[in-house]
């Protein structure tokens, strides 16, 4: 008696398993009618689940009817846990488009000198359909997106709103009321009046200024005592944030709180823990993180702001579908999103 063999599937059974007429079958694989997209995907991943013989059709079928775009992200430093995050949502936010396929082209920039933004921003629109880029305020910097929106890429600012009047959208959360709430926070939870630091990353980045121009109205506002140092510049480095907060705590001892407003938070933690065997300044950083995340559990870190990355980026691609399809109402404006607010309780 011979062996049983397997019988192939057949456009009955992709039928049968996608829940569609052989009639539409027929027509999704020879193209000789329309089938709606949503059709052709659900016949698609019938004929792969069943290992029909060919899938390969309807795949190029959907391939056809599904419009293709490249999009261009530019974070900042790679090696931060927190552009690392970004980078996965950006992904995951990119995956989950069914309407349209996306290739996504990340890119880094490794300084926030305004050269290396502009030739990123030059070398992506050589090939992309959008561009979102969170980079430093510059003159030259407008030029660039200046000249991508008049060769039809539009450039959309996330974080920071940089390049503003000219680039499409910007995406983030709202600066002002960021530093209003951290100095909420400190003015409220500390227990004695003294003096306050803040940290910004430099002075090209926008959004650190709306930041710091929050934190101080705030803290003239409640008059509760606090006054308020001079901004310190950190370029967003551990290594300065370290030791501009050891000389911060050598030469005020009356210092109550920091208000760490861009990146570098890692030195702070780290100079208070050595300063401090026991937590005696409150600390609001930005992005919980590994290391913020043990600063928070430790008592060294007293709130976190996190960016809904999870949010925004998904609302992001969005609006680069639209601004690439031209189906936009050509709006140009601002998207905030509040930060989402870490507490010490909230960690589990």
């Amino acid at each position: 008696m011979g062996a049983n063999v397997a019988r192939r599937p057949t456009a009955n059974d992709v039928a049968r398993e996608a829940g569609v007429s052989v009639t539409t079958v027929d027509r999704a694989m020879n193209g000789r009618a329309r089938v709606r997209e949503e059709t052709i995907r659900k016949i698609a991943e019938a004929a792969h689940r069943i290992g029909y013989h060919g899938k390969g059709l309807f795949e190029d079928r959907l391939k056809a009817v599904v419009p293709e775009v490249t999009f261009g992200f530019i974070l900042s430093k790679k090696g931060q846990e927190f552009y690392q995050i970004f980078a996965r949502e950006i992904e995951k936010a990119v995956a989950q488009r069914t309407d349209v396929r996306i290739r996504a082209d990340i890119r880094y920039a490794s300084s926030q000198a305004p050269d290396e933004y502009a030739r990123l921003l030059s070398e992506l629109g050589e090939s992309c359909d959008a561009i979102a880029c969170g980079a430093v305020n510059d003159q030259r910097l407008t030029q660039v997106v200046q000249r991508l929106k008049d060769n039809g890429v539009p450039v959309f600012s996330i974080l920071n709103d940089f390049a503003q009047g000219v680039r499409k959208n910007y995406i983030g959360t709202n600066n002002m009321k960021s530093g209003r709430v951290a100095a909420g926070y400190l003015t409220r939870t500390l227990k004695q009046s003294g003096k306050l630091a803040i940290f910004v990353g430099g002075n090209r980045w926008h959004g650190h200024d709306l930041r710091e121009v929050g934190f101080r109205s705030f803290v003239r506002e409640v008059d509760l005592g606090f006054t308020v140092l001079d901004t310190l510049v950190n370029l967003e480095t551990r290594q300065v944030t370290y030791e501009a907060t050891l000389d911060l705590l050598n030469r005020h001892p009356d210092l109550k709180g920091i208000y760490v407003a861009g990146g570098g938070m890692e030195g702070a933690i780290v100079a208070l823990r050595e300063m401090h065997p026991a937590p005696r300044v409150g600390l609001v950083v930005n992005e919980l993180t590994s290391e913020s995340r043990a600063g928070m559990i430790d008592g060294y870190v007293s709130m976190v702001m996190q960016t809904p990355l999870e949010i925004i980026c998904p609302e992001l691609v969005n609006l680069m579908v639209k601004a690439a399809r031209k189906d936009d109402d050509g709006t140009v404006g601002q998207h905030f999103l509040d930060p989402l607010i870490i507490l010490p309780e909230m960690l589990a």
